[in-house]
């Protein structure tokens, strides 16, 4: 699962989205178009593999999709390159 997660926060979007929601407890995703100059279905396609990983969860609130941070999803990775840190 560790890689999984790696490879989701390796590209700068979704790693850009990441840090966006950790700032802010929940987004709409119509809200990262603007901070990152896509398109929104280049935007749902990042929000996608975020979700896949199991990093962010989703709340639909009538026709508008909410992200929010899974934080035990990065708690593990987040260990794991402590300890590499340390080594």
């Amino acid at each position: 699962m560790e890689i999984e997660i790696l490879r989701a926060l390796a590209h700068p979007v979704r790693f850009g989205i990441v840090r966006k929601l950790a700032e802010q407890a929940e987004i709409c995703a119509c809200d990262f178009t603007d901070d990152f100059g896509v398109s929104q279905p280049t935007v749902s396609a990042h929000l996608k593999v975020l979700r896949e990983a199991g990093i962010v969860t989703t709340r639909r609130d009538g026709n508008t999709i909410c992200y929010s941070l899974v934080p035990r999803a990065l708690a593990g990775v987040a260990g794991t390159l402590a300890e590499l840190a340390g080594s």
